[in-house]
């Protein structure tokens, strides 16, 4: 009995000591980071990590420079100072760079929110006329064309006149059955069915001979605004030269197309082939990406302004001010 209660003794005692060598161990492994969970002291990986833009870094790398843990593939983008982007369907069809014409119909969602009857607002209605007084256009694009006659007026051309500008899709069929496919587009492949366009006249003279169309020709592009028939692009755009006939895209899409003479078929056609593109205007930086309309989601910077518009066919146009 004596001996079976002195080995029962001796293997407690051993038994006990193995627990204080295990609770060393575990507690060993904590210190040194390898548990699977952090210490209430470590906080988490994205909690460590800091992270600090890289000026001028391109697409094709995250942009991003960081100090501390590197984010792994599943971890989020927010987390490497980006933020996911969303694309809806509806976007695809709406924005200043929509492509309307014979081969693409605007869709309902493309025309602008913002129409109004010019003869309404007399605080839109400055430095130019109205061929009568029954014209519509979105509010904001007219907000752009008035900064735009007010600068041609301090160059000394002021007879600015406004001749058309928004048609709704009845107004449109109304306008093909009276003019023929020769001289109108029916409902929906007009530019004008939109909002964006207008078509602006000189008091004086026919714009092809007028002050007011030699200067739009040279400057318009600095308020957004492109011819958007030009004389020697009829293969392309499927419509003669029309001087008067103007559509606002916005910078700094309008200063590209100005520089390489692109129409807005080419210019699209253009970004689509390169991806991406960085442009300065007037001492503003902008990055400007294609993104094919499968992809739903991109990773911008939190940092940065942006805008987005489809094409009105297949792909998205994101513009990052930088």
């Amino acid at each position: 009995m004596k001996k079976r209660a002195f080995l029962i003794i001796i293997l407690l005692l051993a038994g006990f000591k193995g627990v204080l060598l295990l609770k060393q161990h575990a507690g060993s492994l904590i210190h040194s980071g390898v548990s699977g969970a952090p210490s209430v002291n470590q906080g988490t990986r994205a909690d460590q990590a800091e992270y600090r833009t890289e000026a001028g870094a391109g697409a094709g790398s995250s942009g991003v420079q960081q100090a501390g843990n590197q984010p792994t593939a599943g971890e989020s983008g927010e987390a490497a100072g980006k933020q996911a982007l969303t694309l809806s369907e509806k976007q695809l069809y709406k924005g200043d760079l929509i492509l309307v014409n014979q081969e693409h119909k605007l869709h309902k969602d493309g025309v602008m929110p913002d129409i109004v009857r010019l003869s309404k607002h007399p605080e839109l209605l400055n430095g130019y006329g109205l061929l009568d007084n029954s014209i519509e256009l979105s509010a904001s694009v007219t907000e752009q064309f008035s900064r735009m006659v007010e600068a041609a007026r301090k160059d000394g051309v002021d007879h600015f006149l406004i001749s058309s500008g928004y048609r709704d899709f009845d107004k449109q069929d109304e306008l093909y059955n009276q003019m023929g496919s020769d001289s109108a587009l029916p409902a929906g492949y007009s530019e004008h069915n939109s909002g964006k366009s207008l078509d602006i006249g000189s008091t004086e003279q026919q714009m092809s001979k007028a002050p007011e169309g030699k200067w739009l020709k040279k400057n318009a592009w600095k308020y957004g605004f492109i011819l958007r028939y030009p004389e020697d692009k009829t293969a392309i755009t499927g419509i003669k030269y029309e001087p008067w006939h103007f559509r606002y895209v916005g910078l700094p899409h309008s200063a590209v197309m100005q520089e390489k003479n692109f129409t807005l078929e080419e210019y699209l056609d253009y970004i689509k082939e390169q991806q991406q593109i960085k442009v300065n205007v007037e001492g503003t930086d902008y990055e400007i990406l294609y993104i094919p309309a499968a992809q739903k989601k991109v990773q911008i910077p939190n940092n940065r302004g942006y805008t987005v518009s489809g094409d009105n066919s297949n792909g998205y146009i994101v513009t990052l001010t930088m």
